[in-house]
């Protein structure tokens, strides 16, 4: 841990690797010796437009990307993507099934309807978004455009630990929250996209993975504003104006460490250890604390939990003397409550080992 920084928990944006940081931090001011920073260099020039393929290039070697597939770099994070699925994907059938197992799913869920009718194939909400129904409880339409789900529900802490099977209906995936996080089947996807400031940079761009058939247009809603398009993204290198370009260089630089480290494997073996390790202090407390999602659903990335039965004065005194152990940022998303712990790529396994000292020690003096 370097001098005066402490374990972050933050749900997005997030803890990111120190290296990675101090990598950035060399190049701030004369990146590789051209005599300007990366965010003060045209999106056009030659430096910049290497650093741009290098990330492209990485992003499909580390996630297998096939390679018909476009990548797409976009602004307006994963959010803006609720609107632009339903423009560039529902074509002449002008409906789709959404699995709505949390909050970000309701979301991309209503925005689909504002172009078309967004269906409900399920929807926890009725369980305070805590499951994942099984497949035989869903009621998916063969006729849909395509099926959305969200593979990681950030504030409710739900965790789709497999691919759902669709059958031929295109499938989309918004995986903002547990991107490079383990390994994926891009190629089961019509189109997987990511807000990156989860795992695996700063706020401010989305990555998306598109299928050949919908990158040509033919299926793009008129309405389509020409920013939102896919296609035009697609056809002009993700520069049709100028691009998140100092997003876009640290998300490439936490690519090239990804790689040194051993790829998405490495992340996926460091997030077991570390939800492991938490969910192990939750269910040892006999009680004291408590996840509210039910073990088969449990997200690795995002853990929520309440103190004492929801006590809301002792989860207040727990953030307060969590801080004087560094630990930062463990409240609980504001339309939920309670506590919540984001275990992303960049904090560290002794965070999470401090947090769980820490719990131990503060269930031993206040528990009655």
């Amino acid at each position: 841990m370097a001098e005066g920084r402490v374990y972050n928990f933050s749900a997005g944006p997030s803890a990111m690797p120190l290296e990675v940081l101090e990598e950035v931090q060399r190049e701030m001011v004369n990146y590789k010796g051209c005599g300007m920073s990366v965010m003060e260099m045209s999106h056009r020039s030659k430096e910049f437009m290497a650093i741009a393929a290098e990330a492209e290039k990485n992003l499909r070697d580390i996630f297998g990307v096939p390679s018909d597939y476009k990548v797409l770099m976009m602004q307006g994070g994963a959010t803006l993507q609720f609107s632009s699925i339903p423009l560039n994907m529902l074509g002449s059938k002008t409906k789709a099934d959404y699995l709505v197992t949390g909050q970000w799913g309701e979301k991309a869920h209503k925005e689909c309807n504002k172009y078309g009718t967004g269906q409900l194939a399920c929807n926890t909400k009725g369980t305070k978004f805590t499951t994942i129904p099984q497949k035989s409880e869903w009621k998916l339409d063969p006729e849909a455009a395509y099926v959305h789900y969200c593979a990681n529900e950030t504030v409710n802490g739900v965790e789709f630990s497999y691919t759902p099977d669709v059958d031929t209906v295109p499938l989309v995936a918004d995986m903002s929250s547990n991107f490079c996080s383990k390994p994926i089947e891009v190629s089961k996807h019509a189109f997987i996209y990511a807000g990156i400031q989860k795992n695996l940079g700063p706020a401010g761009m989305s990555v998306g993975f598109l299928r050949p058939d919908f990158a040509d247009g033919s299926k793009e809603l008129k309405i389509c504003p020409t920013y939102c398009s896919f296609k035009t993204t697609g056809d002009n290198g993700s520069m049709y104006n100028t691009p998140a370009c100092f997003t876009m260089y640290v998300m490439g630089e936490y690519l090239k460490y990804t790689k040194k480290l051993g790829g998405l494997a490495y992340w996926a073996e460091q997030s077991d250890k570390k939800s492991g390790l938490l969910y192990g202090a939750i269910d040892g407390s006999n009680g004291f604390y408590n996840c509210p999602v039910e073990k088969t659903a449990r997200s690795r990335m995002n853990v929520p939990f309440t103190i004492n039965g929801g006590d809301e004065a002792l989860e207040k005194k727990f953030l307060d003397e969590a801080k004087k152990h560094k630990l930062y940022t463990l409240a609980g998303h504001r339309s939920v409550g309670g506590c919540r712990a984001s275990l992303y790529n960049g904090l560290p396994l002794e965070g999470v080992a401090k947090l769980t000292d820490f719990m131990k020690s503060f269930m031993d003096e206040n528990r009655k």
